[in-house]
């Protein structure tokens, strides 16, 4: 006798709801019922309020600092282990900690691997996330990890731009390789910011590489912070003689006084997907949803079937 297909259940975590309810509406389910119960102390627990028992579970919740957000999602997996989940796939869309992906001075952790580390022993039997910060965060897994790209969501919006003379920009050498990948579908020039930090998230000179003037430029990158680099970047292509400069980030993270800045800046647009919940405080801010690209993945993933077609080469 055939196995069968095991059922989809999908539960969301508490900083990543709003995604999480568009996803389950677009993938034909509902939201499963999870309780968290606090104590004084400021320690919770999650219970899965039905049973899991031989399903294959998807649990969506972005890991954006504060660590809370973390350790709810490794508390839910694990209590899906527990619970006798018969695969159990955590839904990243934004992993947080990814900037820690290397040693890049002496007696500093690589905190992309230690998070890698504690979701697969929490139990999590597969990822799926979106716009790594860096693409080799894939091996830290021992696990299948699906690593989807924002392209397929942030094209079609440039495209219905009809914007003549377009530019794809890079903020910064490490984002060459994606302004290249976006300039080829687009068949656009490329220019790259060169930049010199004095400590994270402090930018001290930057220079850019490439001619912008009369040009309609997009920048792209997979996060803003403070948007300190990526004010101070549309503000030299508007004094190069950009005529309009745009930025498309996938994981609006936007913190400290990013708004102030991109309210301050020469910056015509910023466009981010909720993979990070988004409190509207500016009119340069637009958000698209990346629900749908989830929900489509997850479908194709739990029939086992290829995903190769949610990916714009």
């Amino acid at each position: 006798m055939a196995n069968q297909e095991p059922i989809a259940k999908i539960f969301s975590c508490t900083q990543s709801t709003e995604l999480s309810k568009k996803i389950a509406k677009h993938f034909g389910a509902e939201l499963g019922n999870v309780n968290f119960s606090h104590y004084s102390d400021g320690e919770f627990q999650p219970s899965f309020e039905e049973s899991v028992r031989g399903a294959r579970l998807f649990i969506i919740g972005s890991t954006q600092p504060n660590s809370e957000n973390l350790m709810e999602l490794l508390l839910m997996i694990d209590a899906a282990k527990r619970s006798s989940a018969r695969h159990i796939t955590a839904v990243i869309p934004y992993f947080g900690w990814a900037r820690q992906d290397r040693k890049d001075k002496p007696r500093v952790p690589i905190g992309a691997k230690l998070i890698a580390n504690l979701i697969e022993a929490a139990g999590a039997t597969r990822l799926i996330t979106m716009d790594l910060h860096a693409d080799q965060i894939q091996g830290f897994f021992e696990k299948p990890v699906d690593h989807l790209y924002a392209s397929t969501i942030f094209i079609p919006y440039i495209q219905s731009l009809n914007l003549n003379k377009l530019t794809i920009a890079s903020p910064d050498m490490g984002g060459s390789k994606r302004a290249y990948a976006y300039s080829r579908f687009l068949k656009s020039n490329v220019v790259i910011c060169y930049k010199q930090r004095k400590k994270a998230n402090v930018v001290s000179h930057m220079e850019l590489i490439g001619k912008v003037e009369g040009k309609n430029v997009i920048i792209v990158d997979d996060m803003v912070d403070t948007a300190g680099t990526l004010t101070k970047a549309a503000d030299l292509m508007v004094e190069r003689g950009a005529k309009s400069v745009r930025a498309i980030c996938t994981h609006g993270i936007l913190s400290g006084k990013a708004y102030e800045n991109i309210e301050k800046s020469k910056l015509k647009e910023l466009i981010v997907t909720d993979s990070i919940a988004q409190e509207k405080k500016s009119s340069k801010v637009k958000v698209l949803s990346c629900a749908k690209l989830f929900a489509d993945v997850m479908h194709n993933v739990n029939s086992n079937k290829s995903i190769n077609s949610f990916f714009i080469k």
